[in-house]
C-alpha cells in the first residue's frame, strides 16, 4: 500500500564522539542519526512509540539500509534529519530520509531504510496491524 505520508524533522548537533580520524562524522553515525530521529518522531508525531510496539509484542528491525553520502558533517554543526514513511507493506515499511545542514539547507546525505516488523516472542516477521497503519498514515 503506497500513500502520501507526512514527513517530519528533528534537529541535532554533531558531537565530539561522532568524529572519525578524518575530522568529519563517521559514516556509521548517520545511521544513528536517522534512528534517533525516528525514535523521537514516533513519540512526538505518530503517537505510537517504540515502547508501545514492545508492549504489544512487536519490534522493528532494519533489513536493508542505503545512504548516499554527499557532504560531510563536521564537529559542532547543527543539522536536520527529515524522515517519513514512503510505503507501508504487509510486514514492514520503507522509510526515506534526508540529512541537511541547518544553516545552508544543503544535503549532507539521503537514503532509505527498509524495516520489517517482528514478533518479539518468535523473532519472525509479523503482519502490520490496522492500528499501526492508521497511526502512521498521517
Amino acid at each position: 500500500m503506497t500513500n502520501n505520508y507526512t514527513r517530519f524533522e528533528s534537529e541535532f548537533k554533531v558531537r565530539p564522539d561522532d568524529i572519525d580520524m578524518f575530522q568529519h562524522v563517521h559514516n556509521s553515525k548517520y545511521f544513528d542519526y536517522v534512528l534517533a530521529a525516528r525514535y523521537e518522531q514516533m513519540e512526538t508525531f505518530y503517537g505510537m512509540t517504540m515502547e508501545e510496539f514492545i508492549r504489544q509484542g512487536f519490534g522493528w528491525v532494519v533489513s536493508t539500509a542505503h545512504v548516499n553520502y554527499k557532504r560531510p558533517l563536521k564537529l559542532g554543526q547543527n543539522f536536520i534529519v527529515e524522515t517519513g514513511v514512503d510505503e507501508m507493506r504487509d510486514k514492514g515499511c520503507l522509510v526515506t530520509f534526508e540529512i541537511r545542514f541547518k544553516d545552508s539547507g544543503k544535503i549532507s546525505c539521503d537514503g532509505w531504510f527498509n524495516y520489517v516488523l517482528i514478533d518479539l516472542k518468535s523473532g519472525k516477521s509479523a503482519f502490520v496491524t490496522d492500528e499501526m497503519i492508521a497511526k502512521y498514515s498521517i
